[in-house]
């Protein structure tokens, strides 16, 4: 590898010059900058990153965790940040936590390492290395989240409404004429699980439906969906509906629904939440809570920035917009025959 020194001979210049067309070539005259750089080019120069990194107290990458790597929801959130970071100069190291608190440690303590400049976590739990360490900095540290935003954490967020979103999908279930209606809730350790069953409770409440409701709780995963379908519609008085708090599970509903010879909307009507990419393609083509996740991923990174260029900036969380998307998944209910109970 070709050195500084090695640059600076070939364009007659000292090696604060080859570094300053560098890092601050606007402070370089243009014909002096010409020379350093067809230097560089010639020699196949590389500036050395450890070593700028030791003189900015900067590595140049952003910290990214996530509870689930397989979980389709997370790779465009994933996809915009990594185009935000790239675009600001950033590099992404992506851990994938599994939701277990000790893998969340393991990847706290590379920022308290400083092997990365900032973290984003798109799960529920502040690590507790971080959040001591939180405590003890009267500056905002350089965390933000993604997705699960609760005051508790202490940290800015991007997310949407989620207690919103689920009272939509609701509301739009009573419009169609729906009366038992099941959820199917993620765990409700996590703050957006919350607030979408308080989202929907209250569409429920307003309705005068509550007691109709049938809750099971899920894990966000396709299996789960299906062990919860399983669940909601072995009973006598099963539902004409059933909302799930994620696409994952939707999908389990369907495929447990189409084993039971029944027909989606015609015999069960569904309704998702996220709008994962899969979720058009279905058959029927599932109707969803669409989330913005592009821009999720994206105004994470655009907080975390504010962060680090001003260590005293206290950035605002973020509520995005999300949409209703009514496809094909979800119809009124059949009539039942007469002397049947209508609810």
């Amino acid at each position: 590898m070709s050195t500084i020194q090695e640059v600076a001979s070939a364009a007659g210049v000292s090696t604060a010059t080859v570094s300053r067309a560098l890092s601050n070539p606007e402070v370089v005259a243009k014909a002096t900058r010409r020379k350093v750089m067809n230097a560089v080019a010639a020699l196949e120069y590389s500036p050395n990153a450890a070593a700028k990194s030791l003189r900015t107290l900067r590595t140049g990458k952003l910290l990214v965790t996530v509870p689930d790597i397989a979980n389709p929801f997370f790779s465009l959130i994933i996809q915009g940040i990594e185009e935000a970071a790239q675009r600001e100069g950033y590099a992404v190291l992506l851990g994938d936590t599994r939701q277990e608190p000790q893998r969340e440690e393991r990847y706290a303590l590379m920022l308290r390492r400083k092997e990365a400049d900032g973290l984003i976590f798109l799960g529920h739990r502040l690590p507790k290395t971080l959040a001591g360490w939180m405590r003890e900095h009267s500056a905002t540290a350089p965390v933000v989240n993604g997705c699960e935003f609760s005051p508790r954490l202490g940290v800015p967020s991007a997310h949407i409404d989620n207690a919103a979103a689920a009272h939509q999908a609701m509301d739009h279930l009573y419009r169609l004429g729906h009366r038992r209606i099941g959820l199917i809730t993620g765990p409700l350790v996590s703050p957006l699980s919350r607030d979408r069953l308080r989202g929907a409770m209250s569409r429920a409440a307003a309705q005068n439906a509550k007691r109709q409701l049938a809750v099971v709780h899920g894990d966000f995963s396709i299996d789960s969906g299906i062990a919860a379908a399983a669940q909601l519609l072995k009973q006598a008085d099963s539902p004409t509906a059933v909302f799930c708090f994620n696409d994952e599970m939707a999908i389990g509903v369907m495929d447990y629904a189409h084993r039971r010879k029944l027909r989606v909307p015609d015999d069960l009507s569904v309704v998702g939440f996220d709008d994962i990419r899969f979720a058009r393609y279905l058959t029927p083509a599932l109707t969803t809570i669409s989330q913005p996740m592009l821009d999720i991923g994206r105004e994470t990174v655009r907080l975390l920035l504010e962060i680090l260029r001003d260590s005293k900036a206290k950035p605002a969380s973020v509520t995005l917009a999300h949409k209703l998307l009514i496809r094909a998944s979800t119809a009124a209910p059949r009539k039942r025959p007469l002397g049947s109970d209508s609810n």
